[in-house]
C-alpha cells in the first residue's frame, strides 16, 4: 500500500498546538488526490480541544492525512485498504461523509469518530520540531528497510519504500524544509526511485542511496545540536515513530497472517530507526533514570522480535495486541525521563 506520510498524529502537548480549519493550501496527499474542502479559520480557543482525542493526541485530518496516518484507522477497524479508500473519496465537508460516501458504515464510524477531523492542527514550538524530525525519521525508516531489501536482491519490494519518502512524506515536510533553509533533495530521492525501478542492479544505486540518506541526515542536522542530543526531545520523536509503526503493524496483520508485506516492512523500518535514535541518548537516559533506561532497552529488544527479517514471515511472531502493549510500555517509561 502506498501511503501519504501526511502530517503525523504525534503525542504532543495541547499547549503546543494551534488549530485551524482545513484550507486549500498545500496538500499532504498523493498527486492523484482531490484537494481538500476549504473552510474559514476558527480561533484556536474555540476549537483547540475539538482537535484532540481523549488521550491528548491530535485527531487525524481525513482531508490531508498521509496514508500511514490513515492506517491508524485501518488498524483500528480491521478493514483492508481502508486508507486508500478514505483518500480516494476526498474531499470531505464533515466527518460524517465517511458514511454518506460509503467509505465505512455507521457502526464503524462510531468506533473512530472521536479520532478524526477535517480541521488542521498547526504545530508551534517544540511540537513543530518533533513533528519535523519524526517525518524525517519516517523517511529514514523507509530507506533503511529498502536497503535491506536491495541487499536481499528484492528490488521490487524495495521500490515502494524508496517511493514513500518522495511521493508522500516530502510534500508534508516541504514547508518546514524551506523555513529551515534546507537544500532541496526531492530530486535526489526521485532519482534513486527511478534508478531502482529501471536499473536495480546498476552500480550507481549504492551511490544514489548514500546521497539520499545523506540528504535526509542533512535535513535533520538543521535542528540545533542541543535539541537533537536532548533525551526528552529524542524520546518524543521515538514515541512518534513507534506510534506509526504500531498502526502499520496492525494494518499488516489479518486473520493471524502477515497479509500486507509493505506495512510489515514499514513498521520494521520505523522501529529500527527508533532503536538507532535511542542508542544516541541511551547513556544520558541511563544516568538520569536507570530504571526507565533498563525498561526501555529491554522492551525495545522484545519489540524488535516482531520483525525477524525484512521479508515478511507467513505468520506474525507477535500479535498486534502484543506489539501495542510493548510500545505502550516504552512510552510510559519515556515519560519518566526528565521528571
Amino acid at each position: 500500500m502506498m501511503f501519504t506520510f501526511r502530517s503525523l498524529s504525534l503525542a504532543v502537548s495541547i499547549a503546543s498546538l494551534v488549530a485551524l480549519t482545513s484550507c486549500g493550501g498545500s496538500q499532504n496527499t498523493e498527486s492523484t488526490s482531490t484537494p481538500a474542502a476549504t473552510s474559514s479559520p476558527v480561533a484556536a480557543t474555540e476549537m483547540g480541544s475539538n482537535n484532540m482525542t481523549s488521550t491528548g493526541k491530535p485527531k487525524i485530518n481525513i482531508n490531508t492525512a498521509i496514508l500511514s496516518e490513515l492506517d491508524k484507522l485501518e488498524a483500528k477497524l480491521g478493514v483492508p485498504a481502508l486508507s486508500n479508500k478514505i483518500q480516494s473519496s476526498r474531499p470531505y465537508g464533515n466527518i460524517e461523509e465517511l458514511v454518506s460516501k460509503k467509505v465505512i458504515d455507521q457502526p464503524q464510524f462510531d468506533q473512530i469518530k472521536d479520532m478524526v477531523t477535517i480541521e488542521d492542527v498547526v504545530l508551534t514550538g517544540e511540537a513543530k520540531d518533533v513533528d519535523y524530525m519524526t517525518k524525517l525519521g519516517l523517511m529514514k525508516g523507509h530507506l533503511l528497510v529498502a536497503k535491506e531489501l536491495l541487499d536481499l536482491q528484492q528490488p521490487k519490494q524495495a521500490e515502494p519504500h524508496i517511493g514513500h519518502p518522495v511521493e508522500e512524506i516530502y510534500v508534508d515536510v516541504e514547508d518546514q524544509l524551506n523555513e529551515r533553509k534546507v537544500k532541496e533533495f526531492k530530486t535526489t530521492l526521485a532519482g534513486l526511485q527511478d534508478l531502482v525501478k529501471s536499473k536495480p542492479k546498476d552500480a550507481k544505486v549504492g551511490t544514489e542511496f548514500a546521497n539520499s540518506m545523506q540528504a535526509v541526515d542533512g535535513a535533520i542536522a538543521s535542528l540545533p545540536d542541543t535539541q537533537r542530543q536532548s533525551p526528552q526531545f529524542v524520546l518524543k520523536v521515538i514515541n512518534g515513530l513507534l506510534d506509526t509503526a504500531n498502526s502499520e503493524y496492525g494494518a499488516a496483520i489479518a486473520n493471524g497472517k502477515v497479509a500486507a508485506a509493505i506495512e510489515y516492512q514499514d513498521s520494521r523500518g520505523f522501529v529500527n530507526y527508533a532503536n538507532t535514535l535511542y542508542k544516541t541518548i541511551a547513556s544520558s537516559v541511563a544516568k538520569e533514570n536507570p530504571e526507565a533506561h533498563k525498561a526501555i532497552e529491554t522492551t525495545m529488544a522484545q519489540l524488535s522480535k516482531a520483525w525477524p527479517t525484512a521479508t515478511a514471515p507467513a505468520a506474525p511472531v507477535l500479535t498486534p495486541e502484543e506489539v501495542s502493549q510493548l510500545i505502550k510500555t516504552i512510552e510510559q517509561n519515556t515519560q519518566k525521563v526528565g521528571k
